[in-house]
């Protein structure tokens, strides 16, 4: 095992979640890709080996470490772009079904050569906005989890991410370190979109200064067909 390999496998395992040879190769794989189709198309600013270890796949396995993840779950990553965190948690849990949506085809390519090159079975990769996608019977209320890494604030990602979600599942945002602010601001965003902040959960990333705040948002009722909303309209005008 080289400097690299040591890295993810050490840092994923004092998070708890331990990592075999061939998901080890896997990683670098999808690392080797990343970086070879950023010389084409926009993925990273992140390119240094390391530096895409500790905060690319390190941290988003994270999620992993404060809740659970069961075998056969359906999941779905909203605004997954290269890959995060939807990728890394299929890597590590190759039992769960995951649907990659993101609304460049540039970037499905990218994630369906991945998928391809990495071996992953049942992985689908959906060239759609996620307002698009969210009103579309074949994905609304199908998932028992949502994950996103998107950077939209809380309001906006809610009524995202939530429709997709089942009534019992979660939606499970990752967010920097201070979220009290974006808390209270989408409180009457998830009132209205059915959800419930269950928890929030600070996860410090191994050998590294990095923070995050894992918030867990529970679906508790079927959210209103009104949502989300057209294009456009859920960032320029966040529920309030």
């Amino acid at each position: 095992m080289n400097d690299i390999e040591k890295l993810l496998f050490d840092s994923s395992k004092e998070l708890g979640i331990n990592l075999n040879e061939n998901q080890i190769k896997q990683f670098m794989m999808y690392k080797n890709l990343l970086l070879e189709w950023n010389e084409k198309i926009n993925l990273t600013a992140i390119t240094e080996d390391r530096d895409i270890i500790q905060k690319h796949f390190v941290d988003c396995v994270s999620i992993a470490s404060k809740i659970d993840i069961p075998s056969g779950a359906t999941v779905i990553d909203v605004g997954t772009g290269a890959g995060f965190p939807g990728i890394p948690v299929k890597i590590a849990f190759p039992d769960i079904e995951i649907t990659l949506l993101d609304s460049l085809n540039k970037r499905i390519n990218f994630l369906q050569e991945v998928v391809s090159s990495l071996g992953l079975e049942n992985v689908n990769c959906v060239h759609s906005r996620a307002e698009d996608g969210g009103q579309n019977g074949e994905y609304r209320e199908q998932y028992d989890m949502c994950i996103s890494r998107a950077v939209a604030n809380l309001a906006v990602l809610s009524e995202y991410c939530l429709p997709f979600v089942k009534v019992g599942g979660a939606f499970v945002s990752l967010k920097g370190p201070d979220v009290k602010e974006e808390l209270e601001e989408s409180k009457k965003a998830l009132e209205k979109l059915g959800g419930e902040v269950i928890g929030v959960e600070k996860i410090d990333i191994p050998k590294s200064d990095i923070t995050h705040s894992l918030v867990i948002i529970k679906k508790v009722r079927q959210t209103p067909k009104a949502y989300p909303r057209k294009a456009g309209k859920v960032t320029k005008n966040p529920i309030k």
